[in-house]
């Protein structure tokens, strides 16, 4: 639904929808509802895999456990999932759920991989066989699905575990080029001496979206705001590799400031003029995403009263 209350259908049921034509359904994906309310949604079902089974990777160090994301992509293994832990995240996680691990594995990749019952045998091998180069203290395979489950287990309880370890945690969500992880995690560690704040790691690997978790105590007197400045550095980092400041989270208010470290003036102009196409009077999560108004006067619609931008009470990070 538009801000006019008039009603639109964008898309199609078919792969390839769009072409020939603006691809609208993607900007409005994209917008976080800046640009129109999103009332229904028709998706795709597909059927599951026959066959799903994961490799649990301890490496030494963390460099080694990034530099094997790469080297297995590299090799065009295309995993259903491949998420990294750190020795932090491992402990805390040990924690709760008593899941044990050599004390030299410093990072974890878990590694999902699925299709034919053939197909995911040979992926496993030639996993194994590509690790090696790596040298990897400890290899876990499940061989049924509640191993499988059991291997999971870890990873989806790993944030609320932190609070094993940390009264309060800052988690930002910045992405990279997969050939980046070693170097940005090098980064965030020099950033967390700078700052003097711990950090950890647990993330989706496999498509370089970062989930790094500063660690801090917001009933210690600045803590909370060296907690985001550190925050924003590593965001910083991400696109100064390369990279965006989002993965999946999205821009909102928290990153809104930083958005002109990634944008060039004349590339938020073009974006604002989309959304004064959509919603003139700036009504649709107003004060999100741009760090300037969006000053529709240009296109002849004036959503400012006495000079002033609307909503610049909104607070920010």
């Amino acid at each position: 639904m538009l801000i006019t209350g008039e009603i639109i259908r964008i898309g199609g049921a078919f792969m390839g929808a769009a072409d020939g034509e603006f691809d609208l359904a993607s900007v409005l994906i994209g917008s976080e509802g800046l640009l129109a309310v999103v009332t229904e949604i028709s998706v795709r079902l597909t059927p599951e895999p026959p066959v799903a089974r994961v490799i649990s990777l301890g490496f030494r160090s963390v460099e080694d456990a990034s530099r094997c994301v790469g080297g297995l992509i590299a090799s065009g293994i295309v995993p259903a999932g491949l998420e990294f832990m750190d020795r932090r995240v491992i402990d805390a996680v040990a924690s709760m759920l008593g899941e044990l691990h050599p004390p030299e594995v410093q990072a974890i990749l878990l590694c999902e991989l699925d299709g034919i019952e053939i197909e995911v045998d040979t992926l496993i091998e030639r996993v194994g066989e590509m690790t090696k180069q790596f040298s990897p203290a400890e290899v876990r395979i499940s061989k049924s699905d509640a191993e499988r489950e059991l291997l999971w287990r870890g990873r989806k309880v790993a944030f609320g575990a932190m609070g094993k370890i940390a009264r309060d945690v800052y988690v930002t969500d910045g992405t990279i080029p997969r050939a980046q992880l070693p170097e940005i995690l090098r980064r965030v560690d020099s950033l967390s001496k700078n700052y003097g704040l711990e950090y950890a790691n647990c993330f989706h690997a496999g498509d370089g979206n970062l989930h790094p978790m500063v660690l801090f105590d917001s009933a210690k007197p600045g803590d909370l705001e060296k907690a985001e400045a550190f925050g924003a550095d590593i965001l910083r980092a991400c696109v100064d590799l390369g990279g965006v400041l989002s993965g999946e989270h999205g821009v909102g208010i928290e990153k809104r400031d930083l958005m002109t470290y990634q944008f060039r003036a004349i590339d938020l102009s073009q974006q604002q003029y989309l959304k004064c196409a959509f919603d003139p009077q700036e009504m649709l999560n107003p004060g999100k995403v741009f760090p300037t108004h969006c000053g529709c006067v240009r296109t002849g619609r004036l959503p400012t009263g006495n000079g002033d931008p609307r909503f610049a009470g909104v607070p920010r990070f």
